[in-house]
């Protein structure tokens, strides 16, 4: 296909390896790098680069050679930085979240939308080979109804200046989960309970649960206070169980043929069933060869074809709302003690948290970037 000229906005923390994955991403041409401080940017080109630095982000939008630009600035600046692009005839690629409120990512879908423009959240963790594995397996049936997900996300630090640790590490887990749900199956509520015990003025570990609309429950655990890193996931199936162990790369995916059958007698009652409702199976152990691929390049790929086929991506803006609003819902919730907040298809969104400890920094001009 043809290449999409492509500019990268921000040269911090996460310009840098936009601009790497673009540039090895046949369908990408990256044309520009935007960045308030210039000699930041052209550190991160090299000498020898063809790709142009600038500072002003009006040009970049005004550059017919410029098809799509990928922002990687802080969440405050997403919204109107997104809006320009689109407003501009840009396809867009943005880093989580997508904006900073439910509200506001709606608007931009919708804008999007009217334009026939791709808008693609950046959730990074749904192109890794073993997430889109899982996908797969779940959306096959392969594990047969998922009956619960645990899922662990927890390290010592960073305590995050401007954001708890539901904003900063769950948007992970959620995003992963909207990503692998079968079709149907949707959160129908959210619970967060969190703690402070060093005095942050945030939340520094939190438990959220997450209800399904069939039943099931996912359990999520972030937590910035663990001298322990523990990135597991466990998915279990009426028919296999899935362990996703992120650290350790040998062998990151295992599938276990094991699990409780249930009796499936109608004719008989209650009681009797209950007695010949539980046994117990015991199978094979399974470790699915997986490529060891960077996931930022899967990205940098399926938004080239994205745009290529004037198709969603499969994380598209959507996804960013979905995840949004079970932040907002979990923020809600926390600040409440815990009560659970409905979600889902035809529920109104929980009302953002407008001061404490999910408000991101005021807005910095355009260009700056991420760390």
């Amino acid at each position: 296909m043809a290449s999409v000229g492509l500019a990268v906005i921000g040269a911090g923390y996460w310009g840098p390896n936009l601009v790497r994955n673009a540039q090895a991403t046949p369908g990408l041409r990256v044309e520009v790098l935007c960045d308030l401080d210039e000699a930041r940017a052209r550190a991160v080109l090299g000498a020898y680069s063809t790709v142009r630095v600038t500072a002003a982000y009006d040009e970049v939008l005004a550059d017919d050679a410029v098809r799509a630009v990928a922002i990687a600035t802080p969440a405050a600046t997403h919204f109107e930085l997104v809006r320009a692009a689109l407003e501009s005839g840009k396809h867009v690629l943005v880093e989580k979240p997508i904006t900073s409120s439910r509200a506001d990512a709606v608007k931009l879908v919708e804008l999007a939308e009217r334009n026939g423009l791709t808008l693609m959240c950046d959730h990074t963790f749904c192109f890794m080979p073993v997430v889109r594995r899982i996908r797969d397996m779940l959306h096959g049936g392969e594990i047969g109804d998922v009956q619960f997900i645990d899922s662990v996300r927890i390290n010592l630090g960073i305590v995050q200046p401007d954001v708890d640790v539901l904003w900063d590490l769950a948007p992970h887990d959620l995003s992963i989960l909207d990503f692998i749900l079968p079709p149907g199956v949707h959160p129908i509520s959210i619970a967060a309970h969190g703690a402070d015990p060093i005095g942050t003025g945030r939340a520094c570990l939190a438990y959220l649960v997450v209800r399904l609309n069939t039943g099931a429950m996912a359990h999520v655990h972030v937590n910035w206070l663990s001298p322990t890193k523990v990135r597991t996931t466990i998915i279990g199936g009426s028919r296999r169980t899935l362990v996703w162990d992120d650290m350790n790369p040998a062998a990151r995916l295992h599938v276990h043929d094991k699990g409780i059958d249930l009796a499936e007698d109608a004719a008989l009652g209650r009681e009797a069933r209950y007695s010949k409702l539980v046994s117990y199976r015991t199978g094979d152990v399974v470790s699915p060869a997986l490529p060891e691929t960077e996931a930022l390049r899967g990205v940098m790929a399926e938004f080239a074809s994205a745009i290529a086929e004037s198709r969603p991506a499969l994380t598209d803006g959507r996804a960013g709302v979905r995840v949004l609003e079970l932040l907002e819902a979990a923020s809600r919730s926390l600040e409440t003690g815990g009560l659970a907040v409905p979600v889902g298809p035809g529920v109104p969104a929980a009302r953002p948290v407008d001061a404490g400890p999910r408000v991101f920094p005021p807005a910095v001009p355009a260009g700056r970037g991420k760390g």
